[in-house]
């Protein structure tokens, strides 16, 4: 690899080396919000309203697949910056070539669970009988090219997890100006509304996966792919995958459970309230950027320190990236509340539509710090590999609670901002876990305890 594109983790300063990491992480992470703010802004001015509802309101239903598959993308990629941290070349190859055979292996069952179910799922989450057509038009063809989105995912972690965060931005970049001029062409020139926008998504996906994979295998050292070994069976390799990944996608799709049923009750409210928390959900990916980039850093900054046995360092960088993400957060909820008519106008022009927006927003931005909090302390778990943590956590919480209180809360105080609270209450909680566990526990020597990968 080209290691002046690979950020030393391990060495130096511990903020100067995260912030170096994070930028192109950050960088990535805006172009990826952009492929949807692309659709949505491009969607919501020249195309019907019913459009604009169909994509945003969708937005659970496909993260409970997509967010499965990323999850387990992410988990290998902590696998390989164990054994990157450890400097052993062997465990380096075979991990990252199980990750791609793994990928090759996802796209197939993604592409049948999305083609197969969403149209079902569509129609359990109540899905208005206006919307319902273009939901079904835009998942279809989201779904049928999913492998693209899956593909991205994995190679991206794996150049991530060798300290490489550069050429992931430099290919999404690329792709987004694709996608974005796609949608200009498509939707805005030739009025093809929710096919365009679905066509350009996946068009552009593909590129970025393409671009990926063709770096990987362009690279001659231990941390590039030979095609012909990715075909090679390595059942242990395979097993440390689904140990450290199926616990994150699970968490993932379970989580993406409560936002559905969460979503079925804001359908009840009608369009308006669909539009309305669409527009909210499309900014607070956007402003939450910073943190993101953050608890996606962790994992890997963990990880490999631990496998160098570097504990104090891992220690510290935690400490710092907790710090971090909660006072980032907690400016951005506040910047966003005072400008929300302002942002949410950007996407929506009906006054009721983004009346609802600015509820969501009125309850949830002053308690981002919690939700900031919640994915470090995550993050940091499963650099440990302690996945589990997170997962029984989150899907008790995010999931479980989440549900019980909107279901049942909605029925004795039938407003919208009842279904707004459920967020910031159940942020809280899993913050408590998550405090509870990180005094108490030695995460640092933990995972020696483990023997994960032999």
């Amino acid at each position: 690899m080209n290691k002046s594109k690979s950020i030393d983790l391990l060495n130096g300063s511990i903020g100067k080396g995260m912030f170096q990491f994070c930028i192109p992480l950050f960088m990535g992470q805006l172009l990826q919000q952009l492929y949807n703010i692309a659709d949505a802004w491009v969607v919501g001015n020249f195309a019907e309203s019913n459009a604009f509802a169909a994509i945003s309101s969708g937005g659970a239903l496909s993260f409970f697949i997509v967010g499965f598959f990323g999850g387990m993308g992410a988990g290998g990629g902590i696998i390989i910056s164990r054994y990157y941290g450890a400097g052993d070349d062997e465990n380096i190859r075979k991990s990252i070539h199980s990750n791609v055979l793994f990928a090759l292996i996802c796209c197939v069952v993604a592409t049948l669970i999305g083609i197969t179910f969403v149209p079902f799922m569509l129609r359990i989450i109540d899905t208005p009988a206006e919307v319902l057509p273009y939901s079904l038009t835009y998942f279809n063809i989201y779904f049928g090219g999913i492998s693209t989105i899956v593909l991205y995912n994995v190679f991206m972690n794996i150049m991530r997890s060798v300290g490489d965060s550069y050429h992931p931005l430099l290919y999404l970049l690329f792709s987004s100006v694709l996608n974005v001029v796609l949608d200009v062409i498509l939707v805005a020139g030739f009025h093809t509304g929710v096919v365009g926008a679905a066509v350009a998504t996946v068009v552009s996906q593909g590129i970025s996966a393409l671009l990926c994979f063709i770096r990987l295998v362009r690279i001659n050292d231990n941390t590039g792919v030979i095609i012909r070994d990715i075909f090679k069976w390595h059942p242990r390799m395979m097993r440390e995958i689904l140990v450290q990944g199926l616990p994150m996608g699970l968490q993932n799709s379970v989580i993406s459970i409560g936002n559905i049923v969460v979503q079925k009750n804001i359908n009840a409210f009608g369009p308006h309230a669909m539009n309305g928390m669409g527009a909210y959900s499309k900014i607070e990916g956007f402003v939450f950027l910073p943190i993101t980039s953050i608890s996606m850093a962790i994992p890997t900054f963990i990880s490999q320190n631990l496998g160098a046995k570097k504990y104090d360092r891992a220690v510290k960088g935690a400490r710092m990236s907790v710090i971090a993400g909660v006072v980032l957060a907690e400016t951005i909820g506040l910047i966003y509340y005072l400008f929300a008519d302002t942002a949410l106008g950007w996407f929506i022009k009906n006054p009721e539509d983004i009346s609802y927006g600015h509820m969501q927003v009125a309850v949830c931005a002053f308690f981002y710090c919690l939700l900031a909090y919640s994915h470090c302390a995550a993050g940091i778990m499963r650099g440990a590999g302690k996945a589990i943590v997170p997962m029984a956590t989150m899907l008790t919480f995010w999931c479980g609670v989440r549900i019980i209180y909107v279901t049942t809360a909605i029925h004795f105080i039938p407003k919208f901002t009842t279904i707004s609270w459920c967020y910031p209450l159940t942020w809280a909680c899993s913050s408590i876990v998550f405090t509870i566990w990180l005094l108490t526990s030695d995460w640092p020597h933990a995972y020696d305890t483990q023997h994960l990968w032999q």
